[in-house]
């Protein structure tokens, strides 16, 4: 049990006092950037790396997919996440649809942007919950052109 509350300890002085061993959204600052081609299929790695919110810096709800589709040409009924975003990247097997999904997928994340930067704006002390989501959702977009090269090209 000692060896337990010293090892808490431990743990507590280096978050608060050191080197936090996470970042502000949760993430282990040893996280390493994960390669598309690392999952078996081009449906999990794009889960993976937009439908996350610790990787994408986003939170994509249920409706949004929805929503997404919508824009895309798709129309789906509300599902489960995870079977949502499988539907619309059977919706996305060509590479006109696949564009269509990820322009959408860029339209919603930089509105998602858009209000972070205004909670900055308005409350300039949660810049660092808010900042770290901007600089994910950012990068996540820049690999938009990556995934159109990667899968149809």
């Amino acid at each position: 049990m000692d060896d337990l509350r010293k090892e808490f300890e431990n743990i507590s002085e280096q978050n608060f006092h050191g080197t936090p061993a996470f970042g502000p959204d949760g993430q282990c600052a040893a996280d390493e950037e994960v390669d598309l081609k690392d999952y078996p299929s081009h449906t999990e790695a794009l889960y993976a790396k937009l439908i996350a919110p610790h990787v994408s810096g986003i939170y994509i709800s249920r409706w949004d997919i929805k929503e997404i589709a919508l824009a895309a040409g798709d129309s789906m009924a509300i599902h489960p996440r995870k079977r949502m975003f499988e539907l619309l990247m059977k919706y996305a097997t060509d590479k006109t649809n696949m564009q269509k999904v990820l322009d959408a997928l860029k339209v919603h994340m930089e509105d998602k942007i858009a209000i972070y930067e205004e909670f900055i704006q308005n409350y300039p002390s949660s810049v660092v919950i808010f900042e770290p989501k901007i600089l994910k959702a950012k990068k996540t977009i820049k690999i938009f052109p990556q995934i159109i090269e990667e899968y149809f090209e």
